[in-house]
């Protein structure tokens, strides 16, 4: 049994969290406290009401996400949010959140993550917000067809615009909603992009800027910081971990 508080310090200094800029109300950090002490870690991509029960049921008392409770104003504790709050008060649960910090870490990041997995070499960042970067650029070093198969080999079903060079030098990394990144993408001198998410109208700037993209699912481009983290406090602080799932296709 492990002081919550302990676990938390170290989160936020290894994610650099009091530091990282991040979009208002996505509020990085402890959001739920429980009564102080720490028996077994959960990791999950979204704070929701389902991934709460089923952490409950599997005894766990700190839940790791990265999608966190708080994104919008405030608003009233009624309905589903005093649901969410009745399942982790009564479980006595604390919710952990990392979004930005966990997306651009260097080791424990989802983009850094996706990058080893696919056979990726670090090359450099971009994609600046606020005074940093949280998106990664590889050395290629395989051909655009090795990319599809290696993408959706991981994936399954992997949303493919091919209008780029089928030998890119860099392959951009941005897990999650990367369908943001395309300008900066371009300033950077790079054609080729995976990411979890885009929209229609990318689709005609894909065409006209002769661009490689890959959706690959956000939901799934974002299992990995969580899972990486809930593993290295396992290890640091002698817990068991497990990854709460969750079927979400999108």
């Amino acid at each position: 049994m492990i002081n919550l508080e302990d676990i938390v310090r170290y989160c936020d200094q290894r994610l650099d969290v009091p530091g990282f800029p991040d979009y208002p109300g996505a509020f990085n950090g402890l959001q739920m406290q429980n009564s102080g002490r720490v028996q077994k870690i959960g990791a999950a991509v979204d704070a929701g009401l389902v991934p709460f029960e089923n952490a409950a049921a599997r005894g766990i008392d700190l839940l790791l996400v990265h999608h966190g409770m708080f994104w919008e104003s405030p608003r009233p504790w009624t309905g589903v949010l005093h649901r969410k709050l009745e399942i982790l008060t009564r479980a006595d649960l604390a919710v952990y959140a990392a979004h930005l910090p966990l997306d651009a870490h260097v080791e424990l990041g989802n983009n850094a993550l996706l990058a080893a997995d696919l056979g990726l070499t670090r090359e450099r960042t971009f994609l600046r917000f606020g005074d940093r970067d949280i998106g990664l650029i590889t050395t290629a070093g395989i051909s655009r067809t090795e990319l599809g198969e290696r993408l959706r080999a991981r994936f399954g079903t992997v949303t493919t615009l091919e209008f780029g060079s089928a030998a890119p030098s860099s392959v951009a990394i941005v897990t999650g909603g990367g369908y943001g990144a395309l300008d900066a993408l371009v300033a950077a001198g790079v054609d080729t992009l995976v990411t979890g998410e885009l929209k229609e109208h990318n689709f005609v700037f894909a065409q006209e800027h002769r661009l490689n993209l890959y959706a690959c699912g956000h939901y799934a481009t974002e299992v990995y910081g969580v899972r990486a983290l809930a593993a290295e406090l396992s290890n640091r602080f002698g817990l068991p971990w497990e990854f709460v799932p969750s079927a979400n296709p999108i």
